[in-house]
């Protein structure tokens, strides 16, 4: 039972890093360790806090995603076409199809999500308005949303795995 907790400390340590690197599940690992956790050990009465606070910061962590990048894109005057190219964008760059991007192992997910957003927020805002300025400041803002919108989910996180160890230490 002891490796076990381990191993799931571990991955929760993973989910941490996951909270800011988007290519890695970082709420997720975290939440499923927490059930693993509880079900090993039957549903202990210390696993209702930390299963609670987990799933709390998973709803939240989806709601952040979203409204950060959505607010960053809004405060810098972003047009739907900006937000939908940031989104193409997003996913281009997240699944490496930007091929002149030469960073790899777990920074290329994360640079190709910012530059891929960038560059489709500047695309889309460029069919719409036909504006550099405006699309670089449209870009700027949704650059900007997503990385606080990472910072954020990184410290709840991190304070989901510390709520986790506090409460579930003397059962390791």
């Amino acid at each position: 039972m002891l490796i076990l907790y381990w191993v799931l400390v571990v991955i929760m340590i993973i989910g941490i890093i996951g909270a800011v690197v988007p290519a890695i599940p970082g709420i997720s690992l975290i939440a499923g360790a927490t059930v693993v956790w509880a079900i090993t050990n039957g549903f202990p009465q210390s696993a209702v806090i930390p299963m609670t606070a987990t799933l709390i910061v998973l709803v939240l962590s989806i709601g952040i995603d979203f409204l950060a990048g959505y607010f960053g894109a809004k405060q810098a005057g972003a047009s739907k076409w900006g937000q939908i190219g940031a989104f193409v964008g997003l996913l281009l760059g997240m699944f490496g199809f930007l091929p002149t991007l030469p960073v790899g192992g777990l920074l290329g997910p994360l640079v190709g999500i910012i530059v891929g957003s960038a560059v489709g927020a500047i695309v889309g805002e460029l069919i719409y308005r036909r504006n550099l300025a405006i699309a670089l400041k449209a870009a700027l803002g949704i650059v900007v949303g997503t990385l606080v919108g990472n910072l954020i989910q990184g410290v709840l996180a991190f304070a989901t795995v510390v709520g986790f160890l506090v409460f579930t230490w003397p059962y390791r």
